[in-house]
Order: structure tokens, then sequence, then C-alpha cells
């Protein structure tokens, strides 16, 4: 455990020199004496690592000084190839240094490791595209991973409905989601900055029409948190969705196959606020759903596990269609 972390803090500290006894503790998970000592007992086992005072100090090694990849764990070492999705980085412009880096780690490795590459790609496959569609890359995505990485503004045109917009934006970063490529971006030059919370938006990378660096380059916020970002805004969206609302019965059976069928998060929440089954293990439920016609095409393939109570007319079409369901079985 502990040989462990003292490897950690030599790679902090060479990835990220001036590191203070408090970001170290925050980093490892322990308290700063702890550190203290860590950093002695590096220094004893003669890894040149010192201590500055002062406002702008903290720990640093000395220059020039680097560590191999020789303390990698095979679970760790597995966990690095593991790492890259193959057709993401092909998508990025990002394959043959990609390929570079596996071949840098894969040399630093012990020889008791070398055989990693081999075993993982003939154990675990990553495959990001949604079923049912041709994975194809968009063609601006390298010009705007390019833009990513260099923190360059771009003027782009970019697509919505049957109109098209120019926008200034600063592109924090991408994402991949199902197959489909998002960038999320800081608006420039804002049209509705009442609209905009701190300015950042989503776009889909295939509806961009151009995207040009404009000679700029701009200063990221370090607050800002892609994997937060993305998951707040993918929260956001899923219950702007669901709009309309339904009153539904469903058995046990129907209440296990529900979160299945509609949203996953609305179902079990709407489940979970749901007062206790019936005589007949029947629960009544109130459930957020995108429009009553969704609902329809959804709650349907409960068939007789479910009966919907409210709004009347989704009820008086579920009465119309177990009727023609009736006269076909008849």
């Amino acid at each position: 455990m502990r040989a462990a972390r003292l490897i950690t803090m030599v790679l902090l500290l060479q990835s990220r020199p001036g590191m203070t006894a408090a970001e170290l503790a925050a980093e490892l998970e322990v308290s700063e004496r702890t550190v203290l000592r860590d950093a002695a007992a590096l220094s004893e086992a003669g890894v040149p690592v010192y201590a500055e005072r002062g406002r702008t100090g903290g720990y640093h090694l000395v220059d020039g000084y680097r560590t191999r990849l020789t303390g990698l764990a095979r679970g760790e070492a597995e966990a690095l190839f593991l790492s890259g999705l193959p057709t993401a980085l092909r998508d990025l412009g990002l394959q043959d240094a990609a390929s570079a880096a596996r071949l840098k780690v894969a040399a630093a490795l012990t020889p008791a490791l070398r055989d990693t590459p081999r075993t993982v790609a003939g154990r675990f496959h990553l495959d990001a595209p949604g079923w049912f569609q041709d994975p194809v890359a968009p063609a601006l995505l390298p010009a705007l991973a390019e833009a990513v990485r260099d923190d360059l503004t771009l003027r782009t045109r970019y697509r919505r409905g049957g109109a098209e917009a120019d926008r200034a934006l600063l592109p924090y970063g991408l994402v991949l989601k199902a197959g489909v490529w998002y960038l999320c971006a800081r608006v420039a030059d804002p049209v509705e900055p009442s609209s905009v919370q701190d300015g950042f938006r989503v776009y889909r990378v295939d509806r961009f029409v151009s995207a040009e660096p404009d000679g700029g380059r701009f200063e990221r916020d370090a607050d800002f948190d892609l994997a937060g970002f993305w998951a707040e805004r993918s929260a956001r969206f899923a219950r702007s969705l669901l709009a309309s609302e339904v009153t539904v019965r469903v058995s046990g059976a129907g209440a296990g196959r529900l979160p299945h069928l509609v949203d996953r998060r609305a179902a079990e929440e709407a489940l979970a606020a749901a007062g206790p089954p019936d005589g007949d293990g029947w629960r009544t439920v109130t459930l957020p759903v995108e429009s009553p016609q969704v609902a329809y095409e959804q709650l349907l393939a409960l068939g007789a596990e479910a009966e919907v109570l409210a709004p009347p007319a989704l009820r008086a079409r579920f009465r119309e269609a177990a009727a023609r369901m009736h006269g076909r079985y008849r």
C-alpha cells in the first residue's frame, strides 16, 4: 500500500512539480504529516525530492530526474492499454500518436508484463457506436479536436433545423456519446446571453458546416470540469424532454419492466414515490413522459400488466386499442 503511494507521489511530482503538501495529501487521500514522512522516505531511498518554502514553493524533483514505469502492476498496465477507444482515436486524428505512446509504454514494462498488449487485445474490445448505425466520423472532427487541444478560438457556421448561424466559439471539449460526437464550447459572442448559462452550449459535431481558427487563442476557465458539465447537461436535457405526465397502474411484473421501456431515472423515481401495492399487488404511478403519443407507444408494450388512468384521452386510446386487439384474437 505504501509502496504504491510512494510511486504515485513521484509520478505526480514528475507531471506537476511544485505541488504543496496539502495538494499531495488531497491527491493521495492521506494527511499532510504522512506526505512529509513519505517525502523523507523517498529522499532516503535515493529519489531526489526536495521542498521549497514560500508562497510559490512546494515539492520538486531535481531537474532531469525521471522514473521508468517498472512499478506497474499487471492490472495497471492492462488498464493503460484498454483506456483508448480505437475508433475515437482514429476519428480525432490521434491514432499514430496513440500507437507511438503504446510502444513507449510497452518498452518500459518489465519482461513479465511484456505480453500485456497482446493479452488485453485478445480479451477486451471497446465498441462505442450504438447499434444499427454505421459509425461515420464527421469531416470537421479532426479540426475541432486540434482547436480543443490548442485552445484555438473558432469562427463556425452551424446548422440548426433548416437554418444556419455564424458563431464565434471557444472549444472546451469533445464528448463521444453512443457513436455521436458533441462539442462543448463557450459562446464568444452570445446573441442571447440570458438564455445561455455561463455562455456554454453543446453542439453536435456533424451539424457544423464550417469551423475555422480565427488566429486567436483563449484562456480556459480553470474550474471547468468537462465530465461534470456533460453529466449536468445530459440530465437537464433528459428532464426537459419529459414535459407531460400520465397516471398508470402497474402490476409487479409491469413495475419491473417499466424502467426498461421509458426513461429509466423517471421510472425509478416514480416507482419510489408511489404508495405501497394494493391487495392485488398493483401500484399507481405518476410518470413523467415526453408526450401522450410517446407514452402510448412505450406503455403499450406492457400489455395487460398496466392500466392507464389519466389523461382521459390517453386512457380512451388504450381502450380502443384493447378492443381492436380483442377483435383480432376473438
